[in-house]
Parts: structure tokens; sequence; C-alpha cells
């Protein structure tokens, strides 16, 4: 798996804008669970944090990742020296947490990671956005299928939002046989565009 976890234009930016900006804050409602596809580093899993706490929602988080980071590289990234004290804080509890097992922070703020195959895993939240933050379609073929999506879809509230960077045709042609309605939204920096994909039903 030889894709960057980091974009030229710095994954922050690129977090806040298809996760955050195009995600979580086209929801209005005090209470939101959210399912990431692909847990990574956690750095979207701590900007819904802040998020969360600069906007006063609850969140119930769940992310699912196969293959956990390394400790040695968790120890290298930044995200939480650029994002102040109080990020590096939560960044370093968010990888100290147990695998498999709901961790409460302050605020109502509750995360779960699973350790898993998504295409096994029974989730076990109605999810209000999705975080679907995979490995490219060209990187990771499997995970990109109709198969997960109907899943996914399935799973999700009425009005629920998938969120992606990737914007393949492919893509756009799964998740519309899935069912979603698509929006094609400007991408983040270096990137011309990215999908919102909405259940309509």
């Amino acid at each position: 798996m030889n894709e960057r976890y980091h974009s030229v234009h710095g994954a922050i930016r690129e977090s806040e804008h298809v996760f955050i900006r195009a995600g979580l804050e086209a929801l209005s409602a005090p209470s939101i669970r959210v399912y990431e596809v692909g847990l990574g580093t956690g750095l979207n899993l701590l900007l819904t944090w802040k998020y969360a706490m600069q906007n006063h929602k609850k969140i119930v988080y769940h992310g699912i990742e196969k293959y956990p980071l390394p400790e040695e590289v968790i120890s290298r990234l930044n995200y939480g020296d650029r994002l102040g004290n109080e990020a590096r804080r939560v960044f370093a509890a968010i990888h100290r947490a147990p695998w498999g097992q709901e961790t409460e922070m302050e605020h109502g703020f509750v995360f779960r990671k699973i350790c898993g195959d998504v295409h096994t895993y029974q989730m076990e939240i109605t999810p209000d956005v999705v975080y679907f933050d995979a490995f490219g379609p060209d990187k990771q073929p499997g995970i990109w299928n109709v198969a997960l999506f109907e899943k996914i879809y399935r799973a999700m509230r009425p009005g629920g939002l998938l969120v992606t960077y990737s914007c393949k045709g492919s893509v756009k042609r799964m998740l519309k046989e899935t069912g979603f309605t698509l929006e094609i939204l400007p991408g983040p920096p270096g990137k011309r565009e990215m999908l919102r994909a909405v259940k309509t039903i």
C-alpha cells in the first residue's frame, strides 16, 4: 500500500474539506452518528472531536480499520501539534484507547476503534454520515464495490450522507446503482472534485 497518508496540500486541510465541511457541517442535528471506513491515522476522528467541541455536538463515532498503523508511524504524526495542546492530548488518547470498546470523552463524545474487515463487520450504529476514506480505487479496488455500498446504504438513516474524496466515474456509477443521489462538490486543494452521496429514501 504505497499511497501516502499525507496529500501534497496537507492531510488536515483535505480532511477538513471533505469530511468535516462537506459531511459533518451539513448536518444540523445536535447528536450525530459517524461511521468511518478507513480509520487510518485517526485524523478524521480528531477533527470530528474538534468540531464537536467547538459546535456543542454530541457524537458517536465508529471507525473501522483492517490494518492498524504501527506505533512507530503514529509517533511520527504531528496532527496534535498542528491543532493545539488540547488536540495533542486527545490524539494521544485516541491511540491509547483499546480496540473494540467504546471510549467516552468529555461532553458526550464517544468513539470506538474497530479492527476488522468492513465487508463482514456488522455495523452497530445507524450512521448519519459516513466518511469513506479508504485508499483510492486503483490502490484498494476490493473496498470500492456495490456490495459494500449497498451494505452501508441499508445501515444509514434516510437523509444520511456519505462523503469521499474520490470522484472517479466507476465510483459514481456504483453509488448511483446502490440508490444514492450524488452531489459533485468542489474538491480540496489539488483535487478538482469530490463526492457527497445522499440516501434519499
